[in-house]
């Protein structure tokens, strides 16, 4: 699954994103008992879309370990009809028994059941539900559909089921729906036949799956349209509603490379004998892994090539490529439990960016990749984080497991073991750990055992290391002595109120700059020292593919920031930039030396070190600047570096390479933005004024950044322009840009009538919570968008899905003062939020955060901009 989050924020909000989804207090086990084991399910299901039901007749073949008095499955918001089996020749009908709490069902058939195989037979009705998980209704404004998501633990809503991961069965499944609707499931239709003594209806019929989890079955009802094409022999369909298929074709094409580089990259040629891509017009993640059909938010997926974004096009590549990783590793091979979702989701992350880089060099995905890493740094150095594998027993625990740990830290981690064993060594253990495990399930220790064994290298140490402890390793370097640097392990907290940690330490691997090599060692608990290569440059993070933080001698440190433009790659610059910030949020260095870091690269060819930079800077504006005479004067220094940088790139050219056109952007956004320079602010709101009249007119990338400047400084003309595109337009992306730049807006009026907006019921549940989110976490709407949660919270708790409740108490940390602190404490200690316990706890860290780093380095700050005159 991948959760919809942008890659390209910056500052505070990243963090807010990928940090919302919460543990909640411990709640007992709800594992199903292991006595019973499913081999097969029949599924029937006939959908009413009109009247939002549906009945389901299933039968499932099980084998029972040992004689049972009764069976217990799970269901959740089923109406039982009967459920009945055959012993010995003799029909037997089950009481059934329900426990809400644990989403289970008991069936007692009133007499002990023998070991050995047994079929169950349930007939039972169910809810096309509003939730946006299960089985459920997603709806346009012509029509609705029945559609599916079932990960982690939904499944049980549509079908009575041993819905755990391990629980492996084969799947046969029809679906009876009306006349001029089709179907969609993971596999290919074997039969499509009318339903007799029900005009109207058609029954369709899908080929058996292989051994696969309840958890990745996908069934989808309605007149959805395809676009086709073909991979290494295999069918691969882009689908969608019929008004919007046709942006369905760049993802097709993204697809059909990937495909093919996966074949080739796991050894293994995918599984499955179809390959389906669904948008859904309603639909929380950004996407999901269904085994051979794999369902997409509209904006995540639909794309108009001529018309989009470096940025949105990127997004797309990537999460084709993040859920096609999925039907290897996730879906042929799958984790044993939820506690390892790393396994799935950690890989997938890692490994989207590999095709996406050979099929679009253009993009830059490894400086996208350390840029993520740096925001995933900052997340685990915050005092509530937690390991990588973690416990996961309840659904809201399992969800919660869904969060930039098992995303970003798991990813960043394999990032780096595959740079220290080299791509090749880590790419045969991949291939010898999914041939060992096919169709079957495995652990965290099957993956990195297979990766030492093959490698010869410590793999299982180094992954353990990271994998069983919380938080963000720190190497601090003394002065280099011949061949050699002593370095000493500690965790990393960016809280400097909060004592370093010398208890814990990791077996790491190290890479030192070696001019244009690299040159690494293996850093473990009992050691000091690392040898080093004797090129006068001392920086420990060769590629910018280390998880850690790194803390240099002043003289180094300031050797390395003179240096880093001649003799570093973007990559490592950007790490760089981001160990020297949070050696500044962390209280280990004076602000001014990470402004003079940035001066070193505000010229910089990168938009991805542009950006990075940038992120600090904003986060600068809003929680250490105190006055806006301060913010004025620091607006003029950022003005001062960045503007003529965007000026001396001059105006777009029709040969510009991909890079070049998200520099211009991102210095444009920069000048109008933190810099608040008039001449930028004018030029961007022509370019939005061109690009909403003739969108081919305008670079797109450049168009998006220009937007959302325009919106910052736009009246209520531009607001109502961008309303009715966000609802009108037949484009999934010009849809989900104007509801991003309605999110601008600083004036209270036009806040309001956002905030109004999100809640009307015009804007989708999956988008409504993120919008008043970021209202909550931006300096200049946050004070107006609390105040309209408090007063209006029955409408917004509304707009809660599965994960947005946390994402919204997570945005609560975007405040720093203690006032804001109990006020959002006592607010959320009364107004109950799903699997948010731990939102609200990074949000209070976060506050706190704020008025430490605000304590800490405000005199340097003001020193600082007083040695500017």
């Amino acid at each position: 699954m991948r959760i919809a989050v942008s890659r390209r924020l910056c500052g505070g909000l990243f963090a807010f994103t990928l940090s919302v989804f919460a543990f909640t207090q411990c709640m007992q086990a709800q594992r199903l008992p292991k006595t019973v084991r499913p081999e097969h399910y029949t599924l029937t299901l006939s959908p009413d879309l009109q009247a939002a039901t549906f009945t389901g007749d299933e039968s499932v073949d099980v084998v029972l370990a040992e004689p049972l008095n009764a069976i217990t499955l799970n269901a959740a918001e089923i109406n039982f009809r009967s459920v009945t089996t055959t012993v010995a020749g003799k029909s037997l009908t089950a009481k059934v028994s329900e426990d809400a709490t644990k989403q289970q069902a008991t069936f007692d058939f009133g007499q002990q059941l023998p070991a050995g195989p047994l079929k169950l037979h349930i007939r039972y009705t169910g809810l096309l539900n509003n939730e946006l998980r299960g089985f459920y209704l997603s709806k346009t404004a012509k029509r609705n559909y029945a559609v599916t998501q079932f990960e982690s633990t939904d499944a049980r809503r549509a079908f009575p089921s041993f819905d755990e991961p391990a629980m492996k069965a084969t799947f046969s499944v029809t679906l009876v729906v009306d006349k001029g609707d089709t179907a969609i499931s993971n596999t290919n239709i074997v039969s499509d036949k009318p339903v007799a003594n029900e005009a109207g209806k058609h029954a369709i019929t899908f080929a058996t799956t292989p051994k696969m989890s309840t958890y990745l079955l996908a069934f989808l009802v309605g007149d959805f349209q395809c676009v086709a094409g073909e991979s290494d022999g295999v069918p691969i369909r882009a689908c969608a509603t019929p008004d919007q298929v046709q942006y369905g074709k760049f993802a097709l094409s993204a697809a059909e490379y990937v495909l093919h580089y996966y074949n080739d990259y796991f050894g293994i040629k995918y599984p499955m004998p179809k390959l389906d891509m669904i948008a859904i017009p309603d639909f929380e993640a950004g996407a999901m892994e269904n085994f051979g059909a794999i369902t997409y938010r509209e904006s995540d997926f639909l794309v108009d090539p001529e018309h989009a974004s470096v940025g949105a096009l990127r997004r797309v590549g990537i999460v084709v490529a993040h859920e096609m990783a999925h039907q290897w590793f996730g879906d042929m091979v799958t984790l044993a439990w939820w506690d390892n979702t790393w396994l799935n989701e950690g890989f997938a992350n890692w490994m989207e960016a590999k095709p996406i880089d050979a099929w679009k060099p253009e993009w830059n995905m490894t400086a996208e990749i350390a840029n993520d890493l740096q925001g995933t740094l900052d997340l685990d150095a915050q005092r509530t984080t937690r390991t990588i594998r973690a416990k996961a027993e309840t659904p809201d625990e399992i969800n919660e497991m869904f969060d930039g740990i098992s995303y970003g830290k798991a990813g960043g981690m394999l990032d780096m073991v595959e740079n220290y064993l080299g791509k090749e060594t880590f790419r045969q253990g991949v291939h010898k750990y999914l041939l060992a495990h096919m169709y079957g399930n495995a652990t965290a220790e099957d993956f990195w055992n297979t990766e030492a064994e093959v490698s010869h290298k410590p793999v299982d140490k180094i992954m353990d290391s990271l994998v069983s402890q919380p938080g963000v390793p720190l190497l601090t370097f003394g002065a280099a002595s011949g061949s050699s640097v002593p370095v000493r392990q500690s965790r990393f907290f960016l809280d400097p109120t909060v004592k370093t940690s010398t208890a814990q330490a990791w077996t790491l691997p190290v890479c030192f700059k070696a001019g244009e090599n690299e040159h690494c060692e293996v850093l473990t608990p009992s050691e000091s020292s690392l040898k080093t290569p004797s090129n006068g440059l001392l920086y420990a993070d060769a590629t910018g593919r280390g998880y850690f933080r790194s803390l240099y001698s002043t003289e180094a440190q300031h050797d390395l920031v003179a240096k880093m433009e001649a003799s570093l790659t973007p990559e490592e610059r950007i790490a760089v930039l981001g160990d020297q910030w949070a050696a500044v949020h962390a209280g280990r260095a004076p602000i001014a030396s990470y402004l003079e870091a940035v001066s070193a690269v505000h010229d910089d060819a990168s938009a991805e070190v542009i950006e990075r930079a940038a992120g600090a800077l904003d986060t600068i504006d809003t929680q250490i600047a105190a006055t806006p005479e301060e913010r004025t004067k620091f607006s003029a220094w950022v003005r001062g570096q960045f503007a003529p940088a965007w000026k001396a790139l001059g105006a777009p050219q029709a040969d510009d390479s991909a890079g070049k056109r998200e520099l211009r952007a991102a210095l444009l956004g920069i000048a109008a933005g933190l810099g608040d320079d008039p001449e930028a602010i004018a030029e961007a709101k022509s370019i939005a004024t061109r690009s909403l009249a003739d969108p081919g007119s305008v670079d797109p990338t450049l168009a998006n950044t220009a937007l959302f400047a325009a919106a910052r400084n736009g009246d209520s003309a531009l607001f109502d322009q961008l309303v009715k595109l966000s609802t009108d337009s037949e484009s999934a992306q010009v849809r989900a840009n104007a509801l991003r730049a309605l999110e601008r807006f600083r004036d209270p009026d036009l806040e309001r009538r956002a905030l109004d907006f999100a809640v009307s019921g015009k804007v989708r549940n999956q988008d409504a919570a993120g919008f008043i989110s970021v209202e909550l976490v931006r300096r200049d709407t946050q004070d107006l968008a609390w105040q309209y949660i408090q007063d209006n919270w029955s409408k917004v708790s509304a707009q809660f899905t599965t994960f947005a409740g946390a994402e919204l108490v997570g945005a609560a940390g975007g405040f720093c003062s203690a006032q804001r602190s109990d006020e959002v404490t006592k607010f959320f200690a009364t107004h109950k939020v799903a699997a948010s316990a731990r939102a609200l706890a990074r949000a209070k860290d976060h506050i706190q955060d704020c008025m430490t780093l605000r304590q800490t380095q405000q005199a340097n700050f003001q020193s600082w901009l007083s040695s500017l005159n």
